[in-house]
């Protein structure tokens, strides 16, 4: 490198946290150049210079890789959070490397979720340019008509936020609740169960089954399967992911036993 690289961009090419938390990291005085402490982002660093992170050396940047994630009710999508919840990273196997989530899935939410220990992939698979669709197997109280999701797959706008159309399907209902398959192109704070209650439908159970080309499958609640470097090169162009390294066989790794606790409230 001759120019080099914002700092921010650095540490997230090396999983540290995104752009935007690494630039709250370095601004909270965690992040030094060199030995020296820095305030600023606004600095270009090269492999020659000596980055540490709490005192702790930057991790090497490693080749891009992204791994299923099949994540529980329950758990949060932060790496920390201020009323000591539980964290899908607090549960993730020991084994990972360092990752960020790709999106969120609000607490009560469960199913797919994308990690990569990689900041250009996490905002590449993040744009509402790349167009991918997310689907979702959705439960709600009442007794829903096809013609009932007519709005929302015009599109909506719900408390001054527009929602672009939906894909729905009603595929059956049980009892007195029915359920629903959502395909989205976006991800806004929890999208559907405020676009369902603007119909007068209660949300109690929503479950992401797909991200794009990748799908839960048999992943259960908990596990975590990487994407094998093949498939990181044909669906993202990642030429890197195959370089210099074999396709090892991906393999699924069961998340650490969760501390005993309440069971949140569906909905």
């Amino acid at each position: 490198m001759t120019d080099g690289e914002r700092i921010a961009k650095r540490l997230s090419r090396a999983g540290v946290a995104s752009r935007r938390e690494a630039e709250r990291m370095i601004a909270a005085g965690r992040v030094a150049v060199n030995g020296a402490v820095i305030e600023s982002p606004a600095l270009n660093v090269t492999d020659a210079d000596v980055i540490e992170v709490d005192n702790a050396p930057l991790p090497e940047i490693g080749r891009p890789r992204v791994w299923l994630y099949h994540k529980p009710a329950g758990l949060v999508t932060t790496m920390s959070d201020e009323k000591n919840r539980e964290t899908v990273f607090d549960a993730l196997p020991s084994e990972l490397p360092r990752v960020m989530s790709v999106g969120r899935l609000d607490m009560n939410s469960e199913g797919l979720l994308l990690l990569t220990n990689d900041g250009g992939v996490k905002r590449k698979l993040e744009l509402p340019s790349t167009g991918w669709l997310r689907k979702y197997r959705v439960r709600m109280k009442g007794t829903p008509k096809d013609a009932d999701f007519e709005p929302l797959r015009r599109g909506i706008v719900v408390e001054g936020d527009r929602f672009q159309p939906m894909e729905i399907t009603l595929d059956r209902q049980q009892g007195a609740n029915a359920w629903v398959t959502i395909g989205l192109r976006e991800g806004k704070n929890r999208e559907i169960r405020r676009a369902m209650g603007e119909l007068g439908f209660d949300v109690n159970r929503l479950l992401r089954v797909s991200y794009g080309p990748f799908r839960l499958g048999q992943l259960k609640p908990g596990e975590v399967e990487e994407i094998r470097p093949r498939v990181l090169r044909d669906q993202l162009g990642l030429e890197a992911a195959t370089e210099g390294h074999a396709a090892p066989k991906a393999k699924r790794k069961k998340a650490k036993p969760r501390r005993p606790r309440p069971h949140p409230r569906q909905g």
